[in-house]
């Protein structure tokens, strides 16, 4: 009973997870959702701007602090292992509901294009980063990424094994495909609002402040391995040469 309960944790958790992704993409969007980065907002401009600044530092917080190896250490001693992973997915996407909830749009537009063709180009482009996200979480491992290779092998009873380090694919090319793909998305829009930017801004320097701590983390992990992996891949834009 305890391995059938934590396996239907680890279901939930990633349900809880995939429902809040395909929201996260309506949100930036503004397309489908109840509200969106840029409903309407009737409060204090300097308020709202702080209101968001703080939604995006405690997801950045959570999202990254979890993370790390000294905290996990920690963790462990509170949380299984084996749902350690479905925990800090469940935690994450808590952490992006909150955010969509009190997210407080800023008004004013930064620049719109009102051309068809390209309206539905930088839609496609978005689209793109999107997929690239999705596919990224594949490339690494999805259901490992997500805390439900964990539970599962829990509950068959076999003893977890860490991943090995490979490159596949697009981390053949540029070290963080799935951030890339993040990036794209928050930034290819028709109709670049103030909440749109500050969002974009935001998230975007989150990005670079969590690449940063992975690769000390990857470089503790699998030592040279990953520095010549780093030497020899870009970052986040591909090597012409």
């Amino acid at each position: 009973m305890k391995r059938l309960l934590t396996f239907i944790y680890g279901i939930i958790a990633y349900l809880i997870f995939f429902i809040t992704f395909l929201y996260l993409i309506g949100f930036v969007e503004n397309l489908i959702v109840p509200k969106s980065l840029d409903s309407n907002g009737n409060g204090n401009f300097i308020v709202a701007l702080l209101i968001d600044l703080g939604l995006i530092g405690l997801f950045g917080l959570q999202h990254s602090g979890m993370a790390r190896p000294r905290f996990k250490q920690w963790w462990d001693k509170i949380v299984p292992k084996h749902l350690e992973r479905s925990t800090y997915v469940l935690l994450a996407s808590l952490m992006l509901i909150l955010l969509f909830w009190q997210w407080q749009p800023l008004g004013g537009i930064v620049w719109q294009i009102s051309n068809p063709t390209l309206i539905y180009i930088i839609y496609g482009i978005s689209a793109v980063g999107w997929l690239i996200v999705l596919a990224s979480t594949f490339l690494i491992n999805h259901f490992d990424l997500f805390g439900l290779r964990q539970v599962y092998l829990y509950f068959i009873g076999k003893e977890y094994i860490n991943l090995e380090f490979q490159t596949i694919g697009l981390y053949n090319y540029i070290r963080h495909p799935l951030m890339l793909g993040f990036l794209i998305a928050f930034w290819a829009t028709p109709t670049m609002t103030i909440t749109h930017l500050f969002f974009a801004i935001g998230m975007s320097i989150y990005v670079i402040i969590a690449i940063y701590l992975e690769e000390k983390d990857l470089i503790d992990i699998y030592g040279t391995l990953y520095e010549e992996y780093k030497e020899r891949v870009s970052m986040l834009i591909p090597r012409i040469l």
